[in-house]
């Protein structure tokens, strides 16, 4: 299933302001980076969101969310956001700002 054309625009809408954000198609799906460094994708029709180790543990307790687990071996400081959970674009632009807090922290690649 290709990424969700539509998600990917919400998504692209929601990052048009930040500084550094470059898009790129990876695993099947439409990949965002900031300064070089992964920040959400769209996979399907959910959304991938980098956390952090912390933050992603907190997340899988919400509803909607669920480990990334593209291969069989979840990776740690991900999460997948399914469309139920990205419905109101105000869902979406907090995945996005939590995405954006953690890669802020990471040095540029």
């Amino acid at each position: 299933m290709p990424s969700d054309p539509q998600l990917t625009t919400r998504v692209r809408n929601t990052l048009k302001r930040q500084r550094g954000v470059t898009e790129k198609r990876m695993f099947g799906g439409e990949v965002f980076l900031r300064n070089g460094n992964m920040l959400v994708a769209v996979w399907n029709d959910s959304l991938i969101v980098r956390l952090g180790v912390e933050q992603a543990s907190a997340a899988l307790q919400q509803p909607h969310v669920g480990p990334m687990d593209l291969t069989g071996k979840p990776m740690k400081g991900w999460v997948i956001v399914r469309s139920s959970g990205l419905q109101d674009d105000a869902d979406l632009q907090t995945w996005v700002k939590l995405a954006i807090h953690f890669v802020k922290s990471l040095e540029p690649k």
